[in-house]
Parts: structure tokens; sequence; C-alpha cells
């Protein structure tokens, strides 16, 4: 079973979990993708999704899922996305395809949120996977030297603007061994959009895709 198919069957088995009517808000990345191309097939039970990123938005279209702008649905049902890192407590990093920004947002305003993945997603501490940053382009020079206090390794992300127009720090070098803690520490310095630490506001339940089936936690 490859690490594909895992993502697959991960996603698939949040299928259960759509309600009947209402908006969801849908996450970006592969995950995401395969998560979006089952819910076409249940389409039908939904009034549309609140889209992460552009890309998520666009793919949501392409099915024939109508999106929804947060602002005008209020609070939402369910949250489905991805993840770069998770642990069993269901902590997170997230933002390897940089809409770590908006998928906070529309996480943070649905009561729950399940995240699917592969079993290779799942660590006992976070910090493997570098860690991005949203950042405000001018601030650039001063997080980085916030960040490098920190005992972190910023790398800035060649090439990449977010969808809100700002950049992405990659930091390396970090053991996270109290998530909530430096989710909030990363925020506080100024110049931060905000960071990809899902901590404070982590899953409600874990898909992960094995080969022997998908495990829920908790």
């Amino acid at each position: 079973m490859t690490q594909d198919d895992m993502k697959k069957a991960a996603a698939e088995a949040a299928l259960e979990f759509v309600p009947r009517g209402g908006v969801i808000g849908v996450g970006t990345g592969s995950t995401a993708n395969h998560f979006i191309d089952c819910l076409a097939t249940v389409k039908g039970r939904l009034d549309g999704a609140v889209a992460s990123s552009v890309a998520t938005a666009e793919r949501l279209k392409r099915h024939g899922i109508p999106v929804m702008d947060l602002n005008e649905v209020g609070a939402l049902a369910l949250y489905v996305d991805g993840a770069d890192e998770a642990t069993p407590h269901r902590a997170l990093i997230k933002g390897g395809g940089g809409a770590l920004t908006r998928e906070k947002i529309v996480a943070a305003a649905s009561r729950s949120f399940v995240c699917i993945a592969d079993e290779g997603k799942l660590v006992d501490v976070l910090g493997r996977f570098p860690l991005p940053i949203e950042v405000i382009p001018m601030a650039r020079g001063f997080v980085a030297r916030e960040i490098v206090a920190l005992g972190g390794e910023p790398v800035l992300r060649q090439g990449f603007q977010t969808d809100n127009g700002n950049i992405i720090l990659d930091v390396h070098g970090l053991k996270i061994l109290d998530p909530v803690a430096l989710e909030e520490r990363l925020n506080n310095i100024t110049g931060v959009v905000t960071n990809g630490l899902f901590a404070r506001r982590g899953a409600d339940i874990l898909l992960l895709g094995t080969p022997q089936g998908v495990r829920r936690l908790p």
C-alpha cells in the first residue's frame, strides 16, 4: 500500500463526518485534495464549502461544489484538512503548502476539526518537519533574528508568496516539546502573521491511513 493509497483511505473515512446540509471547511494540500475528490461523490449533502486557499477553491468549483465566503456563513460544523506532522495528542504542524493562515482561520471557525493523514505523519515530538511561519515581507530580517534567538534555523521559502501576499520562513532545528507555548510565543513576534503549529486548536479527530486500515485517534 503506497503513501498515496493511505492518504486516500483517510480521506474516504472522513466522509462519515460530513453533515447533511450546511457548509463545511476544506483544507489545502495533497491529502485534502483526495478529500475534495471524495466529497464530490456526496456533494448533494452540502450547501457548500469554505476553502482555505485559492487552489482548494478552484478544485471544489471544478467538482461543482459551491464555494462560500466565511464571513457570510459564520460558524462551520466541520473542517477537514491534512497535516505535515501530528502527535498522538493531535497537535499538528501544517503549512507545507503555504496556506497555514487561512487554514488556521477556518479551523478556528469550525466546531469540529477532522485531520486526515497517512501513518508516516504521526510523531511523538513535533519539529522534524520544518515549521512554516507566515511573515509580513518587511519584517523578514527581524523575525528571522528572533527565531534564531529561540534556537531555530529560519530559511526563506524561495519564489513563494502566500495567498495573502506574504512570505514563508521554514524553521528547521526545532524540537517542540510544548507546542502550545511555542505557538503563542511565535505569534507574539511582531511581523508574524501566524505559524504552522495547530496546538491551541488542534484536531479533534485524527484519521491515519495505514496498510491495515484507517486508525482513529482518539
